[in-house]
């Protein structure tokens, strides 16, 4: 397993993959993966919702690691990518071609 600290999309994909190969022992399936998705990015709500928006910590919340659970995001969106055949890389790139076309005077005065 690769444990450099910097690496490209398609690298943290393989060490992603290697991890789950080697120590995981498989995949969960495409759905669980995307219920574990959608429960992962309700933790970061729920730290945002209470460390930038008008809701309180409670002194069992007080532990939580912003950082932390935005790598379990992306920890499971790119098992998510592998077990779909997406190459984050790529679609990364396309991703802000897009958006670059689109939105390139959308701000402008």
């Amino acid at each position: 397993m690769q444990t450099q600290q910097e690496f490209t999309l398609n690298q943290l994909q393989t060490i992603v993959n290697d991890w789950i190969t080697d120590i995981g022992k498989g995949y969960f399936s495409e759905l669980t993966n995307t219920a574990i998705l959608m429960e992962e990015v309700g933790e970061v709500a729920r730290i945002m919702a209470r460390k930038y928006g008008n809701q309180t910590f409670k002194d069992s919340d007080k532990e939580v690691n912003l950082a932390d659970e935005m790598a379990d995001v992306l920890w499971v969106l790119v098992c998510l990518a592998n077990q779909t055949g997406i190459n984050l890389q790529e679609a990364f790139v396309k991703n802000m071609q897009k958006k670059t076309l689109r939105d390139s005077n959308r701000w402008s005065s």
